[in-house]
């Protein structure tokens, strides 16, 4: 994630318009590592979130609202005391690097006017919240880091502020194209690696970015690029700290399909086709929806470990019970071989005279001579008898078998359904349908009283295809039902990856007849929402929908149908979901 330098100057900038002569009314201590700020300015409220979480550190305006504790912490409670009331002079970043200053003034005890600087190092496990007083004298910070915890500088009270050089880089925003030549032309790194480890504020995703607008392989040596290669490397990072001088940021979030894969607040260009850009006007707006997003995926992740453990435990039960049967099924095969042998027996055993043990005669199905192996102690009445009691107990161990087996593959049929399904689940609606699936079905043992209905608020995705066509996508096996056979009327088209798991899609027809890129888009989500997503191809099934058939008795979900139409698609999401 490029949280560097350049995007913590695009969000200077825009503190700088929004809070510059504001107000501070209200300062909460949220998280043990966060602080929470409103401001007033010129009849607006802001309110800004600074974390230093050591994971996941943060700063950005929003529009939602955060509760401190009841009692607030000390640092808390410093900060209120100093700088409560108090007016935003300035937001200033120290060349490139990952701070932010807030110069302060606020009226001390004797009433005169006087200045405080908070600064925010958004540095990784590095990061903190320290308030420090004009001159750098530390006063207090949200972490304190004694000399036993860094050996590069200590932060806590009485000492002084400075930011540590802990590696020799240079400031690219004071730097020409000479000072980048001759950087680059000196390291044996990879072109890439000698920008962001040579230059402070860019990061590794940015560093590629520019050696692509460069035309230039981001891996190959950076002392081995020709003149040319050195000039048009070094004129893009010129370019780009031009723009970051000038506030010409254009701030951006790449999704692949609907998850969002990386941010940046100068355009990012090296990303292949399959991945989508969204530009915003804000840079805060990208940061709160990227983390927002990345945190909706990761917690319902989590949310979802035990529905799929459950899901994964039954399935290998299952794969385990279908090879044994199959094994079994196989054993059964030579039931025929029994019964031809009493068969045999019967009519040709009048020439055996006892204490054989073994006999061959002519086999009046295929006129070949066949050896049937008996035992010396029977008869041959007896060793047919024999013959016909091992065909039909095979015969019956078929019959069963048979049905068991099948059973056996639609039950991992729709578990490898709901695995998908539990993929694709986007909320904590989602999965309390899937869970209520499993529980259905005695995968999970059901709680609360008997008959009681769950609300279910979850519903299927809704696109509009390019060309004006409504596109419906089911998220579990109860949507797929319910969308198939519910919601689409006779003339709908209906699609589905060949052969795997995945959702039902439906494009609403309203009596038009869909254009052939609705059919491809309709067939990529298809291809995408379905156990083939990470394909590069995915053969997709389409037909209209009263060509498709309930299973009798089957699980929710699954179909039949006959003289469909085949295509390929690349798994994508080409569409913004409504």
């Amino acid at each position: 994630m490029a949280f560097d330098g350049i995007v913590i100057a695009n969000l200077v900038k825009e503190l700088n318009d929004r809070l510059t002569g504001g107000r501070i009314t209200k300062i909460a201590q949220t998280e043990k590592d966060e602080l929470f700020f409103t401001i007033k300015n010129y009849r607006e409220t802001c309110r800004l979130l600074l974390s230093v979480n050591a994971s996941l550190p943060l700063a950005y305006l929003t529009e939602s609202n955060k509760q401190g504790p009841m009692t607030a912490p000390n640092f808390c409670m410093l900060l209120r005391k100093h700088i409560g009331g108090g007016k935003i002079i300035s937001v200033t970043q120290p060349g490139l690097e990952r701070c932010i200053h807030f110069t302060v003034e606020h009226l001390d005890e004797m009433g005169d006017y006087c200045q405080k600087v908070l600064i925010a190092e958004l540095m990784g496990k590095h990061s903190n919240i320290i308030f420090c007083s004009p001159d750098g004298t530390i006063i207090d910070s949200i972490k304190h880091i004694s000399a036993q915890v860094s050996s590069v500088r200590e932060v806590l009270p009485g000492r002084t502020y400075f930011l540590p050089q802990t590696t020799e880089k240079k400031d690219p925003l004071a730097a020409d194209e000479s000072v980048f030549s001759s950087v680059l032309s000196s390291s044996p790194m990879p072109a890439g690696k000698a920008i962001y480890t040579n230059f402070t504020g860019i990061s590794p995703v940015m560093a590629e970015e520019f050696c692509h607008i460069a035309s230039i392989d981001a891996d190959r040596p950076a002392s081995e690029l020709t003149k040319p290669e050195q000039t048009h490397l070094s004129h893009s990072l010129v370019l780009a700290m031009d723009s970051v001088r000038e506030g010409n940021f254009c701030p951006t979030i790449i999704y692949k399909d609907e998850e969002p894969v990386e941010f940046a607040s100068l355009p990012l260009t090296s990303y292949p086709p399959e991945y989508r850009a969204e530009h915003f006007d804000s840079i805060s707006e990208v940061l709160e929806n990227y983390y927002a997003s990345r945190n909706v995926i990761t917690r319902i992740r989590q949310k979802s470990s035990d529905l799929r453990r459950i899901v994964q435990t039954a399935l290998e039960r299952s794969y385990k019970k279908y090879d044994l049967q199959l094994k079994q099924l196989k054993d059964t095969e030579k039931r025929d071989k029994y019964k031809v042998y009493g068969e045999l027996l019967n009519t040709y055993g009048y020439e055996l005279t006892g204490g054989e043990k073994e006999y061959s005669c002519p086999d009046f199905y295929t006129g070949k001579t066949i050896r049937i192996p008996l035992d010396p102690q029977l008869s041959a009445r007896e060793n047919a008898k024999k013959y016909f009691d091992k065909y039909g107990k095979l015969k019956r161990t078929y019959e069963a078998l048979t049905q068991l087996v099948e059973e056996t593959k639609q039950e991992i049929e729709h578990l490898e359904s709901i695995a998908t399904s539990l993929d694709i689940a986007r909320g904590e609606e989602d999965l309390t349908q899937i869970k209520q699936e499993l529980g259905e079905y005695g995968f999970i043992k059901k709680h609360g009283p008997a008959g009681k209905k769950i609300k279910i608020t979850s519903r299927p995705f809704h696109y509009i295809s390019s060309d004006g066509f409504h596109i419906y996508v089911g998220k579990n096996n109860y949507q797929n039902e319910e969308l198939t056979f519910k919601t689409a009327s006779g003339n709908d088209w209906w699609f589905h990856a060949k052969g795997i798991p995945g959702s039902h899609v439906i494009v609403k027809t309203e009596g038009k007849d869909p254009t052939d890129r609705t059919f491809e888009e309709a067939a990529s989500l298809a291809a995408y929402y379905s156990k083939g997503r990470n394909s590069e191809k995915v053969e997709i099934d389409y037909i209209q929908k009263k060509h498709v058939k309930k299973v009798t008795g089957a699980a929710p979900g699954f179909v039949i149908y006959h003289t469909n139409y085949s295509m390929m698609a690349s798994p994508r999401v080409l569409l913004k979901e409504i």
